[in-house]
Parts: C-alpha cells; sequence; structure tokens
C-alpha cells in the first residue's frame, strides 16, 4: 500500500473527528504548548478550532481562529497534490516543491507570527 494514500486516509479520519468534536472547551484536543509557556500564539494557534468551524461551513469564524490556515487551504492542497503525482508528473512536483516556494512560505509563517502577537490577531 502506497504511504501517501494512507496519510490521505489519516487525514479524512482526522477530519471526521474534527466535524464531530468541538475543540473549544473539549479535553479530548491537546491545548498549545507555545501559548501555555509564553502566552503568545503560535502560528498555529486557534487551527483546531478553525478546522472545526470549516468542515461546518462557518467561513468567517473559522478566519478568525486561524486566517493563516484559512488562507493556506489551496496551496496545502497543490502540495499535496503534487506530491500524490510526483512519479507521473515530475517538473510539476519540482517546480511545486521549489526552494524558492518553500522560502516565501516560511517567511509568510513568521510574518503572521509577529502580526498575530503584535496586533492581537
Amino acid at each position: 500500500m502506497n504511504y501517501k494514500w494512507f496519510i490521505g486516509g489519516g487525514v479524512v479520519l482526522l477530519l471526521g473527528v474534527y466535524f464531530l468534536y468541538n475543540p473549544a472547551g473539549n479535553p479530548l484536543f491537546p491545548k498549545c504548548p507555545f501559548l501555555q509557556l509564553t502566552q503568545l500564539r503560535c502560528p498555529g494557534c486557534g487551527s483546531q478550532r478553525a478546522l472545526h468551524q470549516l468542515l461546518h461551513f462557518n467561513f468567517l469564524e473559522a478566519f478568525r481562529y486561524n486566517a493563516l490556515l484559512v488562507s493556506s487551504i489551496p496551496v496545502l492542497s497543490l502540495l499535496y497534490a503534487a506530491q500524490l503525482l510526483c512519479n507521473k508528473y515530475p517538473r510539476f512536483y519540482n517546480k511545486i516543491y521549489s526552494p524558492i516556494l518553500i522560502w516565501c512560505l516560511l517567511a509568510i509563517i513568521v510574518f503572521w507570527w509577529l502580526l498575530r502577537n503584535l496586533f492581537g490577531w
């Protein structure tokens, strides 16, 4: 069995859990250790609650919890598709996984991290 499809199945299973259970106030879901230690939000803070809201089509509420997560869904989908199709379309994979894109994504994440802590987003 191809591990990429196994990972996709695991993601579907996790999405089912996030659909059924609301992470806001539910002890089943872990709290952010970075937030607990520093009282600062990491780039991923609010992602669990945002995912739950997205699965219930509450897009504005999801964006309020974590705008970066909501905004990056198309990019993450493209990266996953490139990974799945890397053997069939290697040029597409190489373009998507270019060092420039990876550095740009890292810069966006760091910029988001700073903005949300400086301006309380």
